[in-house]
């Protein structure tokens, strides 16, 4: 969730959000601030929060949603509204949604944005993004800076990720079901803390979630021990799940954000967001459910 805003002699700032993808976070403050592109690091989960913090340089919105690792979710219909009213643009990062679950030009954002080595690819074998548009003006002006720059993909990546767009519907179908279930049973066990799944009826952003979502995904977790060294523990105990820093492959990962994906995000940073050092994201892939299951009860215990 971000702001960004332009002006030929003045500071630009973009707006985004506080709890974001960390790799995000480490481009927007250590290459685009180099820039003169300053940043708003804002909580958007109430869209009007953003308010304050557009001003007339501002030329973006950046959101995340859901939120990695915290599956926040942030109102994309409410926050285009308020980007149309200001005359700015709206980018949403859909990976952890995918277009399978969510469709964010259909709810008024400018651009959506997906890191399709995630689940678009599915089988974690490729590195690619793409970002798509509604308006044919923005597509020109994002082809030339792409050909300009050279961030072209090869033709065997994109074969990869072509090929994964084959079956993501079932893959989607069974990670949210997987996820379901595995989201459930780690809220009864004794040994977890917080659960954060953006499915259950009690999450802040659910009623959103449901409206602008057709399925709810992964989800991350604490443990009632809230030390690094438990988590440690857990992170290297399991077997069928990988520790790795990825998502969205047909195989389920298990990732420590703090030392992992969002290690450049300074930790005062990352503990005022919510992102513990205990932290554990899980991606659920397309396995038997009670494989998982098992080899986490295994872990925790």
């Amino acid at each position: 969730m971000a702001s960004v805003s332009a002006a030929a002699s003045r500071p630009r700032t973009p707006c985004s959000g506080c709890d974001m993808y960390g790799g995000t976070y480490r481009l927007f403050t250590k290459i685009f601030e180099k820039a003169g592109i300053r940043f708003h690091f804002v909580n958007m989960e109430d869209a009007n929060a953003i308010r304050p913090y557009i001003n007339a340089n501002t030329r973006l919105l950046w959101v995340e949603t859901p939120t990695n690792p915290l599956m926040n979710i942030m109102d994309i219909a409410a926050l285009a509204a308020i980007a149309k009213e200001k005359g700015i643009l709206l980018c949403v990062d859909n990976t952890f949604a995918t277009p399978y679950l969510q469709n964010p030009l259909d709810l008024g954002a400018d651009i959506t944005l997906h890191s399709a080595t995630k689940y678009l690819g599915g089988h974690s074998d490729v590195i690619h993004g793409c970002i798509a548009m509604n308006s044919d003006d923005l597509r020109d002006k994002l082809y030339f800076v792409q050909k300009s720059c050279g961030a072209v993909p090869g033709p065997q990546d994109c074969f990869l990720v072509l090929r994964g767009l084959k079956t993501l519907h079932v893959r989607m179908d069974r990670h949210c079901s997987n996820g379901e279930a595995i989201a459930h049973w780690l809220r009864n066990h004794p040994k977890v803390g917080k659960v954060y799944w953006c499915g259950f009826e009690d999450h802040p952003g659910f009623a959103v979630a449901k409206k602008q979502m057709r399925g709810f995904g992964g989800m991350s977790f604490t443990l009632k021990d809230d030390s690094l060294e438990a988590a440690k523990k857990v992170l290297s105990s399991t077997r069928l799940l990988a520790l790795a820093e990825s998502l969205g492959g047909v195989e389920s990962l298990i990732n420590h954000p703090a030392s992992m994906t969002h290690a450049s995000i300074p930790r005062e940073e990352r503990m005022k967001n919510g992102l513990s050092d205990s932290l554990i994201r899980l991606s659920i892939g397309i396995e038997d459910v009670d494989d998982l299951k098992a080899d986490l009860g295994e872990a925790i215990g």
